[in-house]
């Protein structure tokens, strides 16, 4: 009877080592792949693009040291997305955890600014995206972007932003405006050697943003609103946005103008007043800064845009008539 005891223990001792040595190999492997890369570790900003793909996303993850393997986070990921944004992690989580983290609402936000918007289209973006409250959006509008007389409109710079959601409206405002310093500062020195104030250009650049039916019409458009600024004695510079501009309203930024909106009160309406408008009348981008640094010379003093966005200018105003007869009616 002692024999087969011991050999039954000595069976039980073996696979009890077995399923030891298994389970060490098991949890060794696991933590191996589904494990935090280091036990502790300071939080950290990881940015996930726009429109980047999920495996890109992982495999820069994992370059950046933050899982140990692509295919472990792959896995916990299984079924979910990951929105572009910012996001705080660390590479102190596990798998699991940083799957968790990165499927919540990241703490900053991705917003595309086009160019050619009002600030009132700049905050409807900003606060989409950042879920501001309508006083919030007001207190932007009305108050951050309106504390200094040449920064209420036009310094809002047009690009892709990060912002982050706790950001306040003043902190956001100044990004923009930061922007604006950083790419116009070029441009502002040539201007200063022309003798061309800084507002002065950027209103000019605005209203060439907004009549220009793309880049390559900007410098005759510019070339033609300088003719008018400059002739003896100045032109009414007659242009459509100007009076959008007064008449916009938050269902509809850039009315189509009837003939009666051309008698608009309004200090922007330039078919009313002579000169440029008391403010840009939106934020433009570099190729419309350009364009009011170098103008086309032209002798043309009148322009419009056919249906197919063509555009046509003249020197007089019955040259400028004629288009109209052939090109609009």
């Amino acid at each position: 009877m002692t024999k087969p005891l011991n050999t039954k223990i000595l069976i039980l001792s073996i696979s009890g080592i077995i399923l030891l040595t298994l389970v060490a190999v098991g949890l060794f492997t696991y933590f191996s792949i589904f494990g935090a890369p280091q036990k502790q570790a300071e939080p950290e900003r990881f940015i996930v693009s726009q429109n980047a793909k999920m495996q890109d996303t992982i495999k820069k993850l994992h370059d950046q040291g933050f899982v140990k393997s692509e295919w472990a986070l792959g896995y916990t990921l299984k079924g979910k997305e990951i929105q572009s944004g910012g996001y705080k992690i660390s590479k102190s989580m596990t798998a699991w955890e940083m799957a968790k983290a990165l499927t919540q609402e990241p703490y900053m936000e991705w917003v595309v600014i086009p160019e050619g918007l009002r600030k009132e289209q700049i905050a409807d973006l900003i606060a989409n995206a950042l879920g501001w409250t309508d006083q919030q959006k007001n207190d932007w509008i009305n108050k951050y972007t309106s504390m200094k007389y040449d920064e209420t409109e036009g310094v809002y710079f047009p690009d892709t932003y990060l912002l982050p959601k706790d950001e306040t409206g003043l902190q956001i405002a100044d990004r923009l405006r930061i922007k604006f310093n950083e790419k116009f500062q070029p441009y502002a020195d040539k201007f200063v050697k022309e003798n061309v104030k800084w507002t002065t250009a950027l209103k000019i650049a605005s209203l060439v943003q907004r009549e220009a039916a793309n880049e390559a019409d900007m410098p005759l458009i510019a070339g033609i609103i300088w003719n008018r600024l400059l002739n003896d004695p100045p032109m009414k510079l007659e242009i459509d946005a100007t009076v959008q501009y007064a008449l916009g309203e938050s269902e509809n930024w850039w009315p189509r103008i009837k003939p009666a909106d051309y008698k608009t009160d309004s200090a922007y309406n330039t078919y009313l007043h002579t000169g440029l408008p008391p403010h840009p009348i939106c934020n433009p981008g570099l190729d419309a800064i350009h364009a009011a640094l170098n103008p086309d010379e032209t002798d043309c003093l009148y322009y419009l845009h056919d249906s197919n966005g063509q555009i046509h200018c003249a020197k007089t105003y019955e040259e400028h008539k004629l288009n109209i007869e052939k090109y609009l009616k």
